[in-house]
C-alpha cells in the first residue's frame, strides 16, 4: 500500500481549507469524506477510513466533536503505530483524543477559515507523545495556511474564541460598514469593496508597526472631525462591549461542549 505523508478524515469547510494548504507542500494527500463526490474533488487520493490509518503519518480528523468517537472507531482497528493524530474537533481535548485512539502521538488544533486563502491562524498543542521532529512536520504540512501558534492546551479555547470565531464577527462588521455605507448612497458592491480593504488594512497596519489599537485609532481622529464621531456613535452603541461579550460567550459554550 502506498504511504501519505497526511491523510484527511473530512473534507468540510475547515478540513477542506487545511486538506487544500497541505496540497500546497506536497501531494502525497489522501482524504476520505461521506459525501464521496466531494472528497474525490480534492486534488488527492481517496481512501477509505481504513486505509487512512494504515497508510498516513499525519490524520487530521476533521469531523464535528460528537463524531469523533465514530471515527476513532473507524481508525483505531489498523492505525499506525508511528501515526500522529491532529484534530480540530472543538472542546475535545487531549486526554480524551489520547484515550479514543490509544495513542499519546496527538496535536489538539483549532485553525478558522481563513486557512482557505492562507491567510489562517492555527493554534495548536501537541500531546506529549508528539516529538520536535513530528511536530516540525506538521508545522511543514500547514505553511501555506497561515500563521501557526503553539499554546498550552489550558489557552486553546480563549485562543479560538478569538481567531476561531472571529471570521464571523470580522464578516459582520464588513457588512455592517457596508451598509452604512450603501445607506449614504454608495453602491453596495463598492461599499463591501471599501469596507473590506478598510480592515485589512488596518489589521495589516497594527501588525506591521506593533503599536496599540488605541494609538491607531486616536491618529485617524482630528479633533472635532468626522471620524471622531463616528467612534462617539459606536461607544454609544456599546460596540466594544458587545464585541468582548462575544468572545466571552463563544469561550463559554466550547468549555461545555459535550
Amino acid at each position: 500500500m502506498q504511504f501519505y505523508e497526511a491523510g484527511f478524515l473530512g473534507a468540510g469547510n475547515m478540513g477542506g481549507a487545511l486538506l487544500e494548504a497541505a496540497l500546497k507542500f506536497t501531494k502525497n494527500v489522501a482524504v476520505y469524506d461521506t459525501d464521496e463526490a466531494k472528497a474525490r474533488a480534492k486534488n488527492a487520493a481517496f481512501l477509505s477510513p481504513a486505509e487512512l490509518a494504515a497508510g498516513c503519518h499525519y490524520i487530521f480528523i476533521g469531523v464535528k466533536p460528537n463524531v469523533v468517537a465514530d471515527a476513532a472507531k473507524s481508525l483505531v482497528p489498523t492505525l499506525r503505530k508511528d501515526a500522529v493524530i491532529v484534530s480540530m474537533a472543538a472542546g475535545v481535548d487531549l486526554k480524551t483524543l489520547e484515550k479514543l485512539f490509544g495513542t499519546n502521538k496527538v496535536i489538539r488544533i483549532m485553525p478558522n477559515t481563513s486557512a482557505a486563502v492562507g491567510e489562517g491562524v492555527i493554534l495548536y498543542a501537541p500531546g506529549a507523545g508528539v516529538t520536535d521532529v513530528e511536530e516540525e512536520g506538521f508545522l511543514s504540512l500547514m505553511t501555506h495556511a497561515g500563521s501557526a501558534e503553539k499554546l498550552d492546551e489550558s489557552k486553546i479555547n480563549a485562543g479560538m474564541a478569538v481567531s476561531g470565531c472571529g471570521p464571523a464577527y470580522a464578516y459582520m462588521f464588513i457588512e455592517a460598514l457596508a451598509d452604512g455605507a450603501v445607506r449614504c448612497g454608495l453602491p453596495r458592491a463598492q461599499a463591501m469593496r471599501f469596507a473590506a480593504q478598510t480592515l485589512l488594512g488596518s489589521a495589516k497596519m497594527l501588525l506591521e508597526t506593533g503599536k496599540h489599537p488605541g494609538e491607531l485609532k486616536d491618529a485617524v481622529c482630528s479633533p472635532g472631525g468626522t471620524t471622531i464621531e463616528g467612534v462617539l456613535a459606536l461607544e454609544n452603541g456599546g460596540f466594544r462591549a458587545a464585541v468582548a461579550n462575544a468572545v466571552i460567550a463563544a469561550y463559554d459554550k466550547t468549555n461545555n461542549l459535550k
